[in-house]
C-alpha cells in the first residue's frame, strides 16, 4: 500500500463530538464552511501534484509522466508549505460547523501538526530499506498503474527517461543521511544490493518496468504497439537498468560502510524521541512504549493459553512438540506457488458470502488475488493489500508471496485471507473511497491503529462467524493473532529496551511455530520500519472493547450490521475520534429506542 503521513496530536475535537454540534449561528458561518472547504480542496491539489505516483495510482492522470521531487529543495519547500497550510487551517474559527466538517477541520489539522514534527527528524535521509524504497517500490506502482490511451504509454515514457534524476536525488539525500548519521543497519544493506543487481540484470523485456507492454488496448494501432515497444524497451535499457545498476554499486561500495552495528532507534540521532513519535503516530494514543511492552507480554501470555489448549486437544503436550510436528507434516505446506493463490481465492470467497449478515454497507469495488513478484520476495511479507482506484477501473489486490513455497505453512492462509482482503482492508479501503460525502484527504485517509487494527479485528469476526473449523486452521489464526502481540514485546524490545536482533528471533521461537522464513523477515521489517507493528493489536483491541461497550449500552437493540456500518462510515479515524464517535452513535440509537418505546 502507498504510505501516507500519519496523524498524530491531542485534539479538542473529543469535547464536540460528546457534547454535539454547537447550535449558534455566527454571522460568517457559511463564508467559514466555505473557506473550510475550499481550502481542503486546495491542500488535496497540491498533494495530488506533489505526489504524483499517487495521483496516478488514485486515476488522476495529470501528472503522469512525473516522479515525486525528491530534491532537497523540493522537501525544503513542502516544509515550508506544511507550515503555511497548517497556519491557514487554525485560522479557520470551526465553531457552529456541521459535525463531518468540523471533523474535517479537526483531522486536517492533525495531519499537518504532525507531518511538522515530523520534519525535525529527516527520515527522508534514510529512504532504502530491504522492503521499502524507490528501488522496490516504483515496479509495484507499475503494474498497478492505469494504461488505457496512447498517451498513458507516451508519459510513462517520459517516466522513465527521467527515473535516471529521482535515483539521482535519491542517493544525495543517503550521503546527507551518512552525514548525519541516519543510516540502516548495516547487515540488512546487502538485500537493498541485491536487489537493485537483480533489476538491473534483467532482460530489458522481462523487467518489471515492460509489464504495460503486455496490456496494450486492442484498439491501438501496429504502428503505436510497434513505437510505443521501441520507445519503452529502448528507455529500459538506457535510463532505468543503469540507474539501478549505479545504485546498486554507490551502496555496496559507499553507503554500506556506513551502516550501523546496533539495530534499534535508540542508536540513531535523537532516538529516544524519534521512537516516542513513531509509536504515538502508529497507535494514535498517548501510551508510553513500557506501557505497550506490558500489554504484549500480558497478551501473549493469553493467546499462548489458547494454543496450548488446541494442541493438548490433538495429543500434544506442549507447544514446542506440537510446532516441531506441524513443521515436519508435509500435509500442512503447499505443494506449489498455485496452491497458495488458490487457497487465498477459496478463503476470499467463503467471506464474501457472509458479508450481507455483518454488513448494511458493502463495498463496489472488487478485490483481486495476485502473486508478489519474484523480484522482491526475498524482503516480503507472507501477504498485503493494495488499494484499488476510487473509479473501480482497478480492483484492489491481495499480493501474496509464493516465494519458497514449500518452507511455508497454509495453516495462516485463512486468517490472512480475512485481514488483507474481506472484511479486512479491502473492505474498509474500498468502503471510504466510495463515501462521497467525504474530502478526498478522509476518503483516503490512513491511521495504523485504525486500518490495520480493523483488518485484525475482521479476523477475529470470522472466529466468530464459524470458520477456523480445521483445528490446523484454528491454531494457525492463533498464532496470527500471536505474532500481532509479539509485535507489541519486539519492536518496543527492540527501539526501547535496546534487545538485540537474536533477542527478537528467540522471543518469537519461544512463543511461537511461525515458520523461520516468517520470523526473519518479521524481524527485519521491525528493524527498518519501528512503531508500525504497534498498531495492529492496540487497534483491535479498542474496536473490541467498543462493540462490548455498544453491547452492554444498547442490548437488545444492538446491531451488528450498525455497528460494523459505524466503524467504517466515516472512513479511517484516530483511536479516540473513532471512541467519540461510537459513543456518539449509541446515545443516539439509545434515544431512538426511547422514542419507539414511548
Amino acid at each position: 500500500m502507498t504510505k501516507m503521513t500519519r496523524f498524530g496530536a491531542a485534539s479538542a475535537l473529543l469535547f464536540s463530538l460528546i457534547l454535539g454540534p454547537v447550535h449558534a449561528q455566527a454571522p460568517d458561518l457559511e463564508a467559514r464552511r466555505a473557506a473550510l472547504n475550499s481550502l481542503i480542496k486546495e491542500q488535496w491539489e497540491y498533494t495530488m501534484r506533489n505526489s504524483p505516483e499517487w495521483a496516478s495510482l488514485l486515476g488522476d492522470k495529470r501528472y503522469n509522466d512525473k516522479w515525486s521531487d525528491f530534491s532537497q529543495a523540493a522537501i525544503d519547500a513542502d516544509a515550508m508549505a506544511t507550515l503555511d497550510f497548517l497556519k491557514r487551517f487554525e485560522a479557520i474559527d470551526s465553531s457552529g460547523f456541521p459535525l463531518q466538517e468540523k471533523l474535517n477541520h479537526e483531522l486536517m489539522l492533525r495531519q499537518l501538526r504532525e507531518s511538522a514534527e515530523a520534519a525535525r527528524f529527516k527520515d527522508w535521509e534514510m529512504p532504502l530499506a530491504q522492503n521499502s524504497g524507490v528501488h522496490i517500490d516504483l515496479p509495484q506502482i507499475v503494474s498497478a498503474l492505469p494504461f488505457d490511451t496512447v498517451k498513458d504509454y507516451e508519459d510513462y515514457v517520459k517516466r522513465l527517461r527521467t527515473l535516471p534524476k529521482l535515483f539521482d536525488e535519491t542517493r544525495a539525500q543517503m550521503e546527507n543521511g551518512v552525514r548525519d548519521g541516519l543510516v540502516p543497519p548495516k547487515f540488512l544493506i546487502p538485500k537493498i544490493v541485491k536487489q537493485c543487481e537483480s533489476v538491473a540484470a534483467m532482460k530489458a523485456g522481462a523487467s518489471p518496468f515492460a509489464e504495460p507492454l503486455k496490456k496494450f488496448p486492442k484498439d491501438f494501432s501496429a504502428a503505436d504497439k510497434a513505437r510505443l515497444s521501441k520507445e519503452i524497451l529502448a528507455a529500459i535499457q538506457k535510463d532505468v537498468a543503469p540507474s539501478y545498476k549505479k545504485l546498486a554499486v554507490y551502496v555496496k561500495t559507499r553507503y554500506q560502510p556506513h551502516g550501523r552495528s546496533e539495530v534499534g532507534m535508540w542508536s540513531l540521532p535523537d532516538g529516544a524521541a524519534r521512537y516516542s513519535f513513531k509509536a504515538k503516530s502508529s497507535t494514535t494514543t498517548e501510551m508510553a512504549p513500557e506501557e505497550i511492552h506490558q500489554l504484549g507480554l500480558k497478551e501473549v501470555a493469553r493467546i499462548e493459553a489458547q494454543m496450548l489448549g488446541v494442541a493438548q486437544k490433538l495429543g500434544y503436550q506442549d507447544l514446542k512438540s506440537f510446532n516441531k510436528a506441524l513443521a515436519a507434516n508435509p500435509k500442512l505446506h503447499p505443494k506449489s506457488r498455485q496452491e497458495i493463490v488458490d487457497l487465498y481465492q477459496k478463503y476470499t470467497d467463503q467471506m464474501y458470502a457472509q458479508l450481507p449478515q455483518q454488513f448494511g454497507v458493502l463495498p463496489k469495488g472488487t478485490v483481486e488475488i495476485r502473486q508478489v513478484e519474484q523480484f522482491r520476495e526475498k524482503g516480503e511479507a507472507a501477504a498485503s493489500y493494495m488499494q484499488g482506484s476510487p473509479d473501480g477501473k482497478r480492483a484492489g489486490r491481495v499480493m501474496v508471496n509464493t516465494g519458497d513455497f514449500a518452507k511455508r505453512s497454509i495453516i495462516g492462509i485463512e486468517t490472512t485471507a480475512l485481514h488483507e482482503g474481506v472484511p479486512g482492508h479491502h473492505m474498509q479501503i474500498a468502503i471510504a473511497q466510495e463515501i462521497e460525502a467525504l474530502p478526498s484527504f478522509r476518503q483516503q485517509g490512513h491511521y495504523t491503529a485504525y486500518v490495520e487494527g480493523w483488518a485484525l479485528y475482521s479476523e477475529r469476526l470470522g472466529e466468530e462467524l464459524g470458520f477456523f473449523k480445521d483445528p490446523y486452521s484454528y491454531y494457525g489464526h492463533l498464532q496470527d493473532e500471536m505474532l500481532r502481540a509479539i509485535r507489541l514485546v519486539v519492536d518496543t524490545g527492540l527501539h526501547y529496551k535496546k534487545w538485540s536482533r537474536q533477542q527478537v528471533v528467540d522471543f518469537f521461537h519461544d512463543h511461537s511455530g511461525i515458520e523461520e522464513v516468517d520470523v526473519q523477515s518479521e524481524t527485519d521489517r521491525y528493524i527498518v520500519w519501528p512503531g508500525q507493528a504497534l498498531g495492529y493489536k492496540i487497534g483491535q483491541l479498542k474496536i473490541l472493547s467498543l462493540r462490548d461497550y455498544a453491547k452492554k449500552e444498547l442490548g437488545s437493540q444492538f446491531d451488528i450490521r450498525k455497528f460494523h456500518d459505524q466503524v467504517l462510515g466515516a472512513g479511517a479515524l484516530p483511536m479516540d475520534v473513532l471512541e467519540s464517535h461510537i459513543k456518539q452513535w449509541v446515545e443516539t440509537e439509545k434515544k431512538g429506542a426511547t422514542r419507539v418505546a414511548g
